[in-house]
């Protein structure tokens, strides 16, 4: 056993407990968010260099992984679609505008499995579901009956293409840097096209059945999510005097009045006909859209002076929501200390988490990632912060974003010149992404400000330092000894590959895909040494596990960006996602050996 080995062998079995303890540590951190991710890999990466378990080449090699620059080509290529008005030219020509439930699943679901295979899944699942968010108000359409399934539909997209998931890329350079061939553009392909056709079963089947239906009844505007509002009464008002009943504060749309502070004093349970007098203080609940109504009542204005001023014309003051993504600085942070108006020029009206709204003073609110704001801020708040990496969704509330067309054709054509490219051998992807970016720059299909902003640099970060981790645990003989364990319990290569399957899928739920994959990788590789066979299943089916995260919120960023929009709970996730992710398992075991052969 190699584990008998390393416990006679003096430094080695130092390095060997010692990967195996940051490890264990990389594992803990993320699940109990110790730390952010990057902060996490970049302290990991820096004990394995200053202990000597890797050399300064080894600890940096991520860097240069051409994967790394791969995914960042295409951020910008991604982006590049988006700004130009492609994504959306592409939307209202394959989706247009469905008018019911079963219309908005039939259309947005297939479209958002094709345009995941070879574009970011973040952008799609914006996309849709500001589209769905927009549709809901004028027709029968539950948020929670789709979000989760157009999220789930860009994942079972992404498993399609090389290109389809950072994950894919990952992967592949991690297999050229060991000396092997890569993967090809469409190869995954042949197992793929059937995970995502099973799956868009499974979900139009399944919708109806296991998700929620939490909104109450369509009235004029969605009520998905509730927030609490307060607003002051000014001087010169015209409710001075009048009773709530006759200043129309009764039956709002979407809204109750839920309390009056007055003089110290609180009022609850207010009675229709309690006159309303001038400095009273009146907290409102109910759905964004509805604080559009309380502005236009004179005299009637955003309480706390301090804490919703803004600078500016009000006419120039528009609402907007936005999801607050994992990288945001201000995550663990309440409101006030995160200086959210100093740092966005913008204040936070009220937060909603899990589909419910936060009660108590907004300023002390503890922010969370997928916390769902409602903000005010000027009218330039979207242009500036929808490329943000501190935000996964910004919509503005009242009317649909709009984009300029005019370059989408172009885009769209460099687009499909550097899919044809690589598909066709012509020239590598990684050649062809770096070409793509360059022409949405030179094509002004994207500016170089909005290309700087759309690459998510932690992300890199983290891969790259991932990578110094995954080449820890293979280089002290940990990924054989985790292999032989596996060996242990099974001998035949199709066990092997489950259980790699399995344990991949694990970590994926409790660490994010692109490390799980690197870690999981160089355990697969190994496995299939021992087991004397071909590693090309091993590394297809870590592929695929670590894109397949449907049981948790955190496993996946399009998961967490629906939560709030949704309002959806954790096990929504669990009771949608669980049976998903084994139909995925299955599949994929069925056809992986079949089309890479042991």
């Amino acid at each position: 056993m190699i584990l008998t080995d390393v416990l006679t062998t003096g430094i080695d079995a130092l390095q060997f407990w010692l990967v195996a303890f940051l490890l264990v540590f990389t594992l803990a951190g993320l699940i109990f968010n110790l730390l952010s991710p990057e902060k996490l890999f970049i302290f990991v990466a820096v004990v394995l260099l200053l202990s000597g378990t890797l050399t300064p080449a080894q600890t940096l090699a991520g860097f240069s992984n051409t994967g790394i620059f791969t995914i960042a080509a295409l951020y910008v290529v991604v982006a590049g679609l988006k700004e130009a008005g492609a994504t959306q030219l592409i939307r209202r020509y394959l989706v247009g505008t469905p008018k019911n439930q079963h219309d908005a699943s039939v259309r947005v679901l297939p479209v958002t499995v094709v345009l995941s295979a070879f574009v970011n899944n973040t952008p799609i699942v914006a996309m849709f579901t500001t589209l769905l968010q927009d549709q809901s108000k004028r027709f029968s359409i539950q948020l929670s009956s789709i979000l989760i399934p157009v999220s789930y539909a860009s994942i079972l997209g992404g498993v399609c293409t090389l290109i389809g998931t950072s994950t894919n890329l990952v992967v592949d350079g991690l297999v050229k840097q060991s000396g092997h061939h890569g993967f090809s553009l469409f190869e995954l392909a042949w197992v793929g096209i059937p995970i995502a056709l099973v799956g868009l079963a499974y979900m139009y089947w399944a919708a109806p059945r296991l998700l929620p239906k939490r909104e109450s009844s369509i009235e004029q505007f969605d009520q998905v999510r509730e927030y609490l509002v307060e607003m002051l009464i000014q001087p010169g008002s015209e409710l001075i005097r009048k009773s709530i009943q006759d200043a129309g504060l009764r039956n709002l749309p979407g809204l109750y009045l839920v309390e009056i502070e007055r003089s110290g004093q609180v009022l609850s349970a207010v009675r229709p006909r309690t006159l309303l007098e001038e400095g009273d203080r009146l907290v409102f609940a109910g759905s964004p859209q509805s604080v559009l109504e309380l502005n236009t009542i004179h005299g009637l204005t955003l309480a706390d002076e301090q804490r919703f001023k803004l600078d500016g014309n009000s006419s120039d003051r528009r609402l907007f929501e936005a999801v607050l993504s994992p990288s945001n600085p201000m995550i663990g942070l309440t409101i006030k200390a995160s200086r959210f108006r100093h740092r966005y020029s913008a204040v936070v009206l009220s937060v909603s988490r899990h589909g419910e709204r936060l009660s108590g003073k907004v300023g002390e609110i503890i922010l969370c990632e997928g916390d769902t704001l409602l903000i005010e801020g000027q009218k330039g708040f979207l242009m500036r912060y929808r490329n943000s990496r501190d935000f996964l969704l910004v919509s503005k509330l009242g009317t649909p974003p709009a984009a300029d067309e005019r370059k989408a054709i172009p885009a769209i054509l460099i687009f499909l010149a550097m899919i044809l490219a690589s598909a066709t051998g012509f020239i590598s992807i990684f050649e062809s992404s770096i070409l793509a970016a360059m022409a949405m720059l030179t094509m002004r299909c994207i500016s170089y400000e909005d290309a700087g902003k759309s690459v998510d640099y932690q992300v890199l970060l983290v891969i790259a330092c991932a990578f110094a981790l995954g080449a820890a645990v293979d280089s002290v003989g940990l990924a054989r000894e985790i292999a032989a364990v596996l060996l242990q319990v099974t001998s035949s290569p199709l066990g092997a590959l489950v259980a790699i399957y399995v344990s991949t899928v694990v970590l994926t739920e409790l660490m994010t895909n692109n490390a799980a994959a690197i870690i999981m990788l160089p355990i697969g590789m190994s496995t299939a040494a021992s087991l004397g066979v071909h590693f090309e299943p091993f590394a297809i089916a870590v592929m695929i596990a670590a894109s397949a995260s449907f049981m948790t919120p955190t496993g996946y960023q399009t998961n967490l960006m629906v939560m709030g929009p949704g309002g959806y709970r954790f096990m929504d996730y669990v009771r949608f996602g669980a049976p998903l992710s084994l139909l995925v398992g299955i599949v994929a075991i069925a056809i992986i050996p079949l089309v890479w052969s042991f």
